[in-house]
């Protein structure tokens, strides 16, 4: 949780207001001293905008450069949710431009 919060740019704190949860409460998740319920994983996956399996997955076994591209679809992710549909049509053309060269 806490590598997506920080992909994300958020801070603990803004992940609690994001999510109706304490920030204490957050920081306690992601040290893994605290467990949580249904209702508080669905809070914090709608704050994220990441679906719950993405939660579980393993990063600590990814090289250098599976953990850039991770952190790089993570970040994209929440560009993308903030664009209307006209400025995700242009992202993709420069996306197809980028790979042709």
């Amino acid at each position: 949780m806490r590598a997506i919060r920080k992909a994300q740019g958020l801070t603990q704190q803004q992940l609690a207001k994001l999510s109706n949860l304490d920030d204490a409460y957050i920081g306690a998740v992601e040290r893994g001293e605290r467990n949580f319920s249904i209702d508080t994983l669905e809070k914090i996956v709608i704050a994220l905008k990441i679906q719950p399996l993405e939660l579980f997955e393993k990063h600590k076994d990814l090289n250098e450069a599976e953990a850039a591209q991770r952190r790089a679809i993570d970040e994209y992710a929440v560009t993308v949710s903030e664009l209307s549909v006209k400025q995700i049509e242009i992202l993709k053309r420069v996306v197809k431009e980028v790979r042709s060269v």
